[in-house]
């Protein structure tokens, strides 16, 4: 029972998983707002405007400094991994994004005019720049609210 009670009274936690849901949530409303459609995939759907995952992790890095110290080897450690979390988003799952956008290209071209079942590949799974850089404002802000 100490466990449940220890988690519940997490704060690091819980302010990094409110920044995550508020960025989700952000993306159904962006959504709404640039291309007039309510589309409640975006809110379980990578990539996207503000990145979920730097939310998450900046929250995370910043609630543990708030907490340990900015100088405490546990916040050197969550900062670390927000970076890579940072690089990842923009980087590698971008390229992987514009891989998939080319495939689908080919696809259509092949099968343009043909009665032939296509299954395009997921376009949105990476984050421009912008959106990394709105998710790190996002997660910082909700945990310095928080705690």
């Amino acid at each position: 029972m100490d466990e449940i009670r220890q988690l519940a009274d997490n704060s690091i936690l819980w302010a990094s998983l409110l920044a995550w849901l508020i960025a989700q949530t952000l993306k159904v409303l962006w959504t709404v707002l640039v291309h007039k459609k309510l589309d409640l995939r975006r809110f379980v759907g990578a990539g996207g405007m503000p990145s979920s995952h730097t939310a998450l992790v900046v929250s995370l890095a910043t609630a543990i400094g708030g907490v340990y110290g900015y100088d405490s080897p546990i916040f050197a450690l969550a900062s670390i991994f927000a970076l890579i979390v940072m690089y990842d988003a923009a980087g590698v799952r971008r390229a992987a994004g514009k891989q998939a956008a080319v495939l689908n290209d080919i696809l259509e071209r092949i099968h343009k005019g043909k009665d032939v079942p296509q299954e395009k590949l997921k376009e949105l799974i990476g984050h421009t720049p912008i959106e990394v850089i709105a998710g790190a404002i996002l997660g910082f802000i909700v945990a310095r609210v928080v705690l």
